[in-house]
């Protein structure tokens, strides 16, 4: 096992899109772990100088380089060795870390969850100053924040029939999830589409309420450590992404209608439940029912986001398990 580290540079970062054909910047082999440093900002959102606020000079010359643009800046593609179509990319999120000061939040008024009805005239852009050390945010108004900072974006190289997308919708290759669950000690588990894997990262939130309802979080840098492995495909298939933490299986559900996001993370939590205890596809649903939640993950990004949280303590029980 190796420990690699791999710095946010305009050599080693792309502007919002997967895809099949994008070069890796690194390649890794199974169970390795690996830094990734992340920024987020571009230059109408960052703080000006004398705000006591810093702006990291690797952001500036990121942002200087000029790269193409397309919503999220992310940090990637790092490729598995030996991953394959139809394997498992298991993401162990093992830390993540504040890479700033500072965060901001940013109401557009044609997007969200209410567009139309926040105008340009009112205040879109919010500054907020982070303490590190303290793990808070403090916002304009006075209110303090705690932070759990989780990565808005981490997904794997779509089909290469499927071109190149942008990172703006979550979708089956994983993205922009926008799931507050995926902080330290989660794992999250993606269906490999393309050789190699390509998993890229970043939109670091600081923190975020589930529906991320104005279309943006505490946006923010991170720096987050990841291990890598790959389950071959013949021990293990999925067809969604899928995570889980010490206590919690969590599913997940994509679509443009909420409904049918809701089936969605629904009929994958039935099918995870199944795969630890021998019940009925009927009883699963029962149990979901008596003991699963599911919340509105983003309603923002298109694609909207389900997931839901069963804890695992209830399959351990012998009321379950036959």
């Amino acid at each position: 096992m190796t420990h690699h580290h791999l710095a946010a540079t305009p050599q080693t970062v792309h502007w919002g899109r997967f895809w099949s054909e994008l070069p890796p910047v690194m390649t890794v082999t199974p169970g390795d772990r690996v830094t990734i440093q992340t920024f987020s900002g571009r230059e109408e959102l960052l703080p000006a100088e004398g705000s006591g606020m810093t702006v990291a000079p690797e952001l500036r010359d990121i942002l200087a380089a000029d790269l193409p643009r397309v919503a999220h800046l992310l940090t990637g593609p790092v490729a598995i060795e030996g991953a394959m179509p139809g394997d498992v990319l298991k993401v162990e999120i093992e830390r993540i870390e504040l890479g700033a000061d500072w965060g901001f939040n940013l109401v557009r008024p044609a997007s969200g969850t209410l567009p139309g009805e926040f105008p340009v005239s009112q205040k879109a852009l919010s500054l907020i100053p982070i303490d590190r050390e303290a793990q808070t945010c403090r916002l304009p108004w006075g209110a303090t924040l705690p932070l759990a900072p989780f990565f808005g974006v981490m997904g794997v190289a779509p089909a290469p029939e499927w071109g190149e997308l942008t990172s703006i919708q979550p979708r089956l290759h994983g993205g922009n999830m926008d799931l507050k669950l995926l902080t330290d000690g989660a794992t999250l588990y993606l269906p490999v589409q393309a050789e190699g894997a390509l998993f890229s990262c970043g939109d670091g939130h600081g923190c975020q309420g589930d529906g991320e309802v104005c279309i943006t979080a505490l946006e923010t840098a991170l720096t987050g450590t990841f291990r890598f492995d790959l389950l071959k495909a013949g021990t293990t298939a999925i067809d969604h992404p899928r995570a889980e933490t010490e206590a919690e299986l969590i599913s997940m559900g994509f679509h443009a209608s909420l409904d049918t996001a809701l089936q969605i993370a629904l009929r994958q939590m039935i099918a995870m439940v199944r795969e630890r205890v021998e019940i009925t596809e009927t009883e699963a649903y029962q149990l979901c029912s008596l003991a699963a939640d599911f919340a509105i993950t983003q309603s923002v990004n298109q694609e909207k986001g389900v997931h839901g949280r069963l804890r695992k303590s209830i399959l351990e029980s012998g009321t379950v398990a036959r």
